[in-house]
């Protein structure tokens, strides 16, 4: 890890499978800054730890986790996961321009940019 912590807010996102978790993350263009049990993914100017879950607590079809990465790569990291993107990118009303994706516990994963910032209304 850097010797300069960055500054932020970072999710922390159980998986019942943590290698599965993180070729999730590295499919949509993360690598692993740490890769000791805890995984901490690197990747478009966001950081996602990743733990692995307590037993029972991500049921399938029952998963409330999220995570929203804003970055305005959202096409190049669609580029990089179509196939597994909920998806094409599109302008939504509230204003973003926006990807999902289910990781393989189902915990949504949202990529997005100011729609205004790409200069599209």
């Amino acid at each position: 890890m850097s010797d300069i912590p960055s500054i932020g807010g970072f999710a922390v996102v159980p998986c019942n499978d943590i290698e599965a978790g993180k070729r999730f993350w590295e499919r949509l263009g993360f690598t692993a800054e740490m890769d000791d049990g805890y995984k901490i993914m690197v990747g478009w100017g966001c950081e996602v730890h990743l733990q692995d879950a307590v037993p029972g607590w991500l049921k399938k079809g029952e998963n409330p986790f999220g995570v929203y990465l804003r970055t305005p790569e959202v096409d190049a990291i669609y580029a990089r996961a179509a196939d597994i993107a909920l998806g094409p990118p599109a302008d939504q009303p509230w204003g973003m321009y926006e990807i999902a994706f289910s990781d393989p516990d189902e915990t949504l994963v949202k990529v997005g940019w100011p729609s205004r910032l790409r200069g599209t209304p």
